[in-house]
């Protein structure tokens, strides 16, 4: 795989992987990609080509970029569909949580090929499962829960998922690129509007595990893990702010409610 790499880390990886592809050898390295290809149709309604897309968002992405495994992320962000594409008349074609099912293929993918596992793994199989939540974020009705989840979620690796996804956009239409493009600037706007007001990019709880059972006497046990579920779940709400005060006023309460 040290020869595809160097495909990968070239400024048009799109030119080496056509060539790959259009040899046969392609399909036997990565048939999760290429069962992409082809549009169907039907009662008038199709679906982009998903293969030459991914291809487009691989070149977007080497544009900004050259880490090599934020253009793995992107050469496999979409590789849920070929197994979620659906018709469902009279909306058309659908790939109802292509992400989430391509997300679980990564680790399998990476075996086969011989990857690096560990952090890296974890790294694209995370970009390739958040790949569409900043979409919806888009949406006026996007709550500061949902920005401040997303962050939680991302951690260290927000700013290459908002690449990425600005990395999908690959549309011809000058004013549908211009939408998309203008709709995740708002989003990274407040996605930094949230940060700078909640910090929660990496929060950790101030109060660890070990000082929970103290404070209730407890053992270790699942009543732990209900109280840390409770905090988190708290922060994301917006419901106590992250400072150690506030959320061990936040577990006290909390412990009343339940009895302890």
């Amino acid at each position: 795989m040290e020869e595809f790499n160097k495909i990968m880390l070239s400024r048009k990886p799109s030119v080496g992987l056509k060539l790959l592809h259009k040899s046969g050898l392609l399909s036997k390295i990565l048939p999760e990609l290429t069962d992409l290809e082809g549009v169907e149709e039907k009662e008038g309604h199709y679906h982009k080509d998903n293969f030459f897309h991914t291809l487009e968002v691989v070149d977007n992405i080497s544009k900004v970029s050259d880490s090599l495994w934020l253009r793995w992320a992107a050469l496999l962000h979409d590789i849920g569909k070929s197994l979620t594409k659906k018709y469902v008349s009279p909306i058309g074609w659908t790939f109802h949580s292509h992400e989430f099912v391509g997300s679980r293929m990564i680790i399998t993918l990476f075996q086969r090929l011989k990857f690096p596992m560990g952090s890296t793994v974890k790294y694209v199989k995370k970009i390739v499962q958040l790949s569409s939540r900043p979409i919806a974020l888009v949406s006026k009705e996007a709550t500061d829960s949902a920005f401040r989840r997303l962050l939680f979620d991302a951690g260290k690796d927000i700013d290459d998922l908002m690449l990425l996804c600005k990395a999908d956009i690959t549309t011809k239409n000058s004013e549908k690129r211009y939408r998309y493009k203008n709709n995740f600037a708002l989003v990274e706007k407040k996605l930094l509007q949230i940060e700078e007001k909640d910090r929660i990019r990496n929060w950790q709880s101030p109060i660890s595990g070990e000082e929970i059972m103290k404070i209730f006497n407890l053992r270790p046990s699942p009543k732990v893990g209900i109280i840390k579920k409770s905090i988190k779940e708290a922060v994301l709400e917006g419901k106590i702010a992250t400072d150690r005060e506030s959320v061990y006023s936040f577990i006290l309460k909390k412990g009343k409610e339940l009895g302890w």
